[in-house]
């Protein structure tokens, strides 16, 4: 009978987590653990925490919870952006066994494999291996590969930035880069799986090149990355997951409108549409700024999609500062909108500014940008009507569907059919469903075999 140790995973936040915690799984894999899912009986539980909102913080207990209802013998690990800011508060919850910190998270296999040799652990505490943030100035790669049609790499990590309502610099550290030959041997890696689309993930993309160690040389620019992932082998799409408006350059829009692989499809923070806001914010650029790369990228790409992040209720934003990130949004050619209720967190600028907003007003203000949202993608997707796009099929049935996304992110669906999963084809866009995706012809019909 196998004695093999079963190990499952559970990942909140962003893709760059995803990532990371498919890099712990695989060095788990190499040590011996068979993975299984979170809802089986495992061994050990690892939780990938996120502490970007308030509500990521809470669902932790109940992530440890669902585990020990599982099996109330197994070992709960928490490690990433929560377990290195308040890694003492995790190694309180009942049923933590280890929380690790920034530096440690990749070491994980070492510190288990020493707990499970221990026998005996009835009373004690959880172990804590938290390191001081400055010491987290070292680089580890990463790629998830969460289904057969995209995979998610990590170029770079941490941020130089000071926005004063992020915790982001004080979770994950200095801004620092994979080596350009590593990366190219991940996306290699990737598209040997039979994987079309790649998206590159870091907490600030666009600072790409700064050296694994977070020297200030850039070895390569984040057009330079572009450029020479453009020519793998293999990869069929390339998207860039976010980028900050300061840092996306008009070489490279401009790069991005002739390439072979890199798709029509922007992700740009804008956080506030009033300049007072972005000052108090100490975002890096003004409104003014923000209109410009839209403009250059409509310029070049008019079908391409620009997808916005906003957070409402930041200290100090009056119902006219709010109506003014309204009315700019209302009038800028953009796709749809990512809004994020503003929350205090620990540590940060923002959580002692005065002109603190009422979180019955945060949620009036996130409900109407979420409507205006709404209204957005739809006047996108009617302006792709009549046009022929390239489907990449994703590989779930959804109610006896199956959906995609163009090249330039239009969500679309057909009929279940698995034999479409994970394949690519060219159609024209005919109408949008009751349900707000959309309905295609086929260029050419696919031969399936079924």
């Amino acid at each position: 009978m196998s004695t093999q140790k079963k190990v499952a995973y559970y990942t909140l936040g962003c893709k760059l987590n995803f990532s990371e915690t498919a890099t712990i799984a695989r060095n788990f894999k190499e040590d011996g653990f068979a993975r299984v899912d979170f809802s089986e009986k495992a061994d050990i539980y690892v939780i990938n925490t996120c502490s970007v909102t308030e509500n990521a913080d809470k669902r932790f207990k109940s992530i440890v919870k669902k585990a020990q209802k599982v099996n109330p013998e197994a070992f709960v690990a928490a490690v990433g952006c929560y377990a290195q800011l308040k890694p003492q508060e995790l190694a309180d919850v009942n049923g933590v066994d280890l929380v690790l910190g920034a530096s440690e998270k990749f070491k994980i296999t070492s510190y288990i494999n020493d707990l499970l040799a221990d026998l005996d652990r009835s009373g004690r505490g959880a172990e804590v291996h938290s390191c001081e943030i400055e010491d987290a100035d070292f680089y580890v790669g990463s790629y998830s590969v969460g289904d057969r049609t995209r995979a998610f790499l990590k170029v770079q990590d941490g941020c130089d930035y000071k926005c004063t309502y992020c915790t982001i610099p004080l979770a994950r550290g200095i801004s620092r880069s994979d080596t350009l030959t590593n990366v190219l041997k991940n996306a290699a890696e990737i598209s040997a799986q039979g994987i079309k689309e790649i998206v590159l993930t870091g907490v600030n993309i666009g600072d790409y090149g700064k050296g694994e160690f977070g020297n200030k040389k850039h070895e390569h620019t984040f057009l330079e990355l572009c450029q020479a992932l453009d020519k793998v082998e293999g990869v069929e799409r390339l998207r860039i997951s976010s980028i900050e408006p300061n840092l996306l350059k008009n070489e490279t829009i401009d790069f991005v409108s002739q390439s072979r692989t890199f798709v029509p499809h922007f992700h740009i923070p804008l956080q506030s549409g009033s300049n007072d806001i972005l000052k108090l914010m100490r975002r890096r650029y003004m409104r003014e700024l923000y209109v410009d790369r839209v403009s250059k990228i409509k310029e070049v790409m008019p079908h391409a999609c620009i997808g916005v992040d906003v957070i409402v209720g930041f200290p100090g934003e009056t119902e006219e500062r709010f109506l003014e990130t309204y009315h700019f949004l209302n009038e800028l050619d953009i796709s749809y909108l990512h809004v994020f209720t503003y929350s205090e967190r620990d540590n940060t600028p923002a959580a002692t500014m005065e002109g603190v907003v009422p979180k019955r007003v945060r949620a009036k203000r996130s409900k109407m940008l979420r409507g205006l949202s709404a209204k957005k993608r739809r006047a996108f997707y009617e302006n792709q009507l009549g046009t022929e796009r390239t489907i990449l099929f994703e590989g779930e049935n959804k109610a006896g569907y199956i959906h995609g996304f163009t090249e330039n992110y239009v969500k679309v669906k057909a009929s279940w059919n698995p034999e479409l999963v994970n394949t690519v084809h060219q159609v024209t866009l005919t109408e949008i469903d009751e349900d707000g995706l959309v309905r295609f012809q086929y260029v050419k019909e696919p031969v399936l075999l079924g």
